[in-house]
């Protein structure tokens, strides 16, 4: 497990990661005095070093292992599953075997193009499979157990019965159990009980799997593992890769409810006037009947949806991004406001001491003995700590004893140390947040504003009487030294800044910082707004007044992490979709709020168990590629869904004309198979996977039904009219042919300005897809092979080019409908 503790300033914490199975002793000062007020509690005998390796191999023998499988995604079987057993394939194949012994293999075709579909499906869903799990694995919780008196990192499915597990700042309680050891250990539990105050954990207090550790540290002993945790079940499927609960897919589900319901009255009355008019063809008239009901269903829909959120998981994958649920991708294409932690996310997480200013007349030399000492208090060491501890390391055999330690807490932002010195005297410390120990009339406070204009990052040593944490020590502590420390920008922050901007997604930085020092931070890689940083203690209280502060102001400091949680409910009070970065403790309740919650991979557990999405590489500059994924994909798949139910529309209203006149159905499913593979099939292909930077909007359905049902209704209107003329032009044998190939020509003209239309704005590799699909149906009418097979073949010059100039008039209406929905009707 990778330790973790909170910055004093109240910021991000700094992580010192331990390589997995990498073994530490367990240090344990005997003679120490404990703390006073929350005195840490010494182990059972035996209890302290934790099981021995016998007692582990018994318990693995008797099953006592924490073997609940958390999985990132679906199982291979279940992918199998889903992607074949679907409604439409069913209907499908039902057609398809009466297709097969009714008609020639061409009119069966349409079967196996969905069996290849279905196996891309497959295919693809198993590499986004193969891709998050491997990502998963990598960024697996490694839980710190002691055995034997040795710590060392293990895999959470390899806790057993009774483990001593360790517990620091930002660790997850991965598995239920009773504490064993405490050192002012406190746990939140409002992920699982709703409880918003942490809970103070003694020896003996029962700790809950999905809880996570806000401040101090300690063990506890495992008393369920497995499937008896109830809570860790909890988690588990709370966490399973998903492929439900989006707009988009659920959009999508809507569209094929109500087309279901169309089929089914149209194919029956399709059915018996085919059965009526030609009745002495029974097998055509079941092959027609067949053409009519197959190009109804908009079978590659879901299919193209599944692919391109599959391949949104590989690229994203490839860049070091885990998306724990898959609709996170949809969702952060839609985030309007972006929510930044400064620390760990705008600058690089290590610091360095740049100046220590004594105040009050305090002994330099004596201070660089405070700060060594305190340095070596805190056995997890922050960004700020660690730096203290660089500069000021501790005298060989010069330690001061602890006494005392308050660990950090969010909502007080200093921590605290108390020691016995040199000669039996005895002091207390307070290291935090100089805004939040002195009076706001201090005169330091002008210094401070001062370095915090800068961009630098102060902290104040103060001294205290009584003992730490008790109420009011922090405003009656005496100041003694300001600490100066600076922070790295991260090399692509401001580029990343700069792209959020030009996308119009506003971004707000959240910090637990002094304000003015973050504003100058933010100034320095030009974030707009940062010349008038927010102190958001000074935030009113009204969620709507909030709301209102929030979208007038772009960085805001000294917040605390229930005020992260009330902004983020401010702002989408106000229809905001909104994004959360953060990788510390206090950044968990704000990232599970959000609509998106983006965790870097060196954060603590906590925040990556409940962040939908996760950095690995912890570099901020991976969020545009979220964003751009999530936003090719919706894009994409709103135009193609546009596509796939135009044909739908066309295909209902040629059935409902056919039934209305009394005519044969004038398209066999060859016909069709290849309108819809030219027009929709190949097409939508590519346009899913093409870039698209098009922000996302809501109203999936609205968005697309607006479009489809003009375009198939003006298609299908189009296409009967040729073929009503048809009619009456060709007289004797094989006249139904050429009445067909007439209806085909303008039916593919039409949908193909369709596509034309859907392919906008051109590209040059949009302008060939689009020709190409010209060029391919021109060669099936001028090849005799593929003339026969698919049974086209133009007859005479007059009723084509009558059937051109229906399409042109049509493709003019397109045109006109288009522009007009896109005006009276906007989603």
């Amino acid at each position: 497990m990778t330790q973790r503790a909170l910055d004093p300033s109240g910021d991000e914490p700094n992580r010192s990661p331990i390589p997995s199975g990498t073994e530490r002793p367990v240090m344990i000062d005997a003679g120490s005095e404990l703390d006073p007020v929350h005195p840490v509690e010494p182990p059972a005998p035996g209890g302290g070093r934790g099981l021995t390796a016998a007692e582990v191999a018994e318990r693995i023998a008797r099953g006592e292992v924490n073997d609940v499988p958390v999985r990132s995604s679906r199982s291979l079987r279940e992918i199998v599953h889903a992607n074949v057993f679907t409604r439409f394939n069913l209907i499908i194949g039902v057609l398809w075997v009466i297709m097969l012994s009714v008609a020639p293999i061409q009119d069966s075709l349409f079967g196996f193009v969905i069996i290849a579909n279905t196996g891309i499906g497959i295919v693809q869903e198993w590499r986004a499979k193969k891709t998050l799990d491997s990502l998963a694995v990598i960024g697996e919780a490694k839980p710190t157990v002691r055995r034997d008196g040795v710590a060392a990192e293990i895999s959470t499915s390899e806790i057993v019965l009774g483990d001593l597990v360790e517990l620091g700042p930002g660790d997850k309680v991965v598995v239920d159990g009773s504490v064993a050891e405490s050192d002012s250990l406190e746990i939140d539990e409002s992920l699982l009980t709703g409880e918003a105050d942490p809970v103070l954990k003694r020896p003996g207090d029962p700790v809950m799997s999905g809880s996570f550790v806000v401040a101090g540290g300690g063990a506890f002993a495992a008393t369920k593992v497995g499937r008896e945790a109830y809570a860790a079940q909890l988690a588990e499927e709370a966490s399973r890769f998903t492929l439900v609960q989006s707009e988009l897919r659920s959009g999508i589900s809507t569209i094929l409810k109500y087309v279901t319901w169309m089929m089914i009255p149209t194919a029956i009355g399709l059915i018996l006037s085919q059965l009526v008019v030609d009745g002495h063809n029974f097998r055509a008239s079941i092959a027609r009947t067949v053409g009519g009901i197959v190009p109804m269903i908009p079978e590659g829909l879901v299919l193209l949806t599944s692919v391109a959120f599959a391949i949104g998981v590989v690229r994203l994958g490839r860049k070091q991004c885990l998306v724990q649920e898959l609709p996170a991708i949809e969702g952060l294409a839609r985030v309007d406001i972006v929510c930044l932690d400064k620390t760990g996310t705008l600058t690089e997480g290590g610091m360095v001491v740049t100046e220590v200013r004594a105040l009050n007349g305090t002994d330099e030399p004596y201070l660089r003995r405070v700060l060594a000492a305190f340095g070596a208090s805190d056995p997890r060491p922050n960004a700020s700590l660690q730096a203290i501890i660089d500069a000021y390391p501790v005298p060989d055999g010069d330690g001061w004893g602890v006494t005392q330690s308050l660990p950090f807490s969010s909502a007080r932002k200093y921590s605290g140390a108390a020691f016995d010195e040199d000669g039996g005297q005895s002091s207390g410390w307070l290291l935090g947040a100089p805004d939040v120990l002195l009076p706001e009339d201090d005169p330091a406070l002008t210094e401070i504003e001062q370095l915090n204009q800068q961009g630098l990052r102060v902290l104040l040593l103060a001294r205290v009487q009584g003992p730490l944490d008790a109420p009011g020590t922090g405003a009656g502590a005496e100041p003694s030294a300001l600490i100066v420390l600076e922070q790295r920008l991260r090399p692509d922050a401001q580029e990343t800044l700069a792209y959020f901007a030009d996308q119009r997604v506003a971004t707000k930085v959240i910090s637990g910082d002094n304000a003015v020092s973050v504003g100058a931070v933010a100034a320095k890689l030009g974030l707009p707004g940062a010349e008038h940083p927010v102190d958001a203690r000074r935030l009113p209280t009204d969620p709507d007044e909030m709301a209102t502060a929030i979208e007038e102001n772009a960085v805001f400091g000294r917040v605390t992490p229930q005020q992260k949680r009330e902004m983020v409910a401010a702002l989408q009070s106000r229809g905001h979709t909104v994004a959360m970065t953060g990788d510390g403790v206090n950044d968990v309740l704000a990232l599970k709020d959000a609509d998106i919650g983006v965790s870097m991979g060196s954060g603590s557990e906590a925040t990556r168990a409940v962040a939908q999405i996760v950095l690995l590489n912890n570099s901020f500059a991976t969020l545009p590629s979220v964003v751009a994924e999530g936003r090719r994909v919706i894009g994409n798949i709103t135009r193609v869904a546009t596509l796939f139910l135009t044909k739908t529309v066309y295909s209902v209203l040629l059935a409902i004309l056919v039934v209305c006149f009394q005519v044969e159905y004038p398209f066999l499913p060859r016909h069709l198979t290849l309108l819809s593979t030219l027009t929709i099939g190949i097409p939508a292909f590519f346009l899913a996977l093409a870039p698209n930077k098009e922000r996302a909007h809501p109203h999936f359905v609205r968005r697309v039904m607006r479009y489809a049902i003009p375009s198939g209704t003006i298609a299908a209107v189009a296409t009967f009219a040729t073929y009503l003329l048809a009619r009456h032009y060709y007289v004797g044998p094989g006249s139904l042919d050429a009445e067909t190939s007439a209806a085909t020509l303008t039916l593919f003209l039409v949908s193909m300005w369709v596509l034309a239309i859907i392919a906008r704005p051109y590209t040059w590799w949009r302008i060939c897809l689009v020709a190409a699909m010209g060029l391919a149906f021109l060669i099936v009418l001028v090849v005799p092979w593929l003339q026969n097979f698919f049974a086209l073949k133009l007859v005479g010059a007059q009723m084509p080019w009558t059937a051109v100039g229906i399409a042109v008039v049509a493709s003019a209406a397109l045109e006109y409908a288009w522009r007009l929905v896109s005006r009276r009707f906007p989603a």
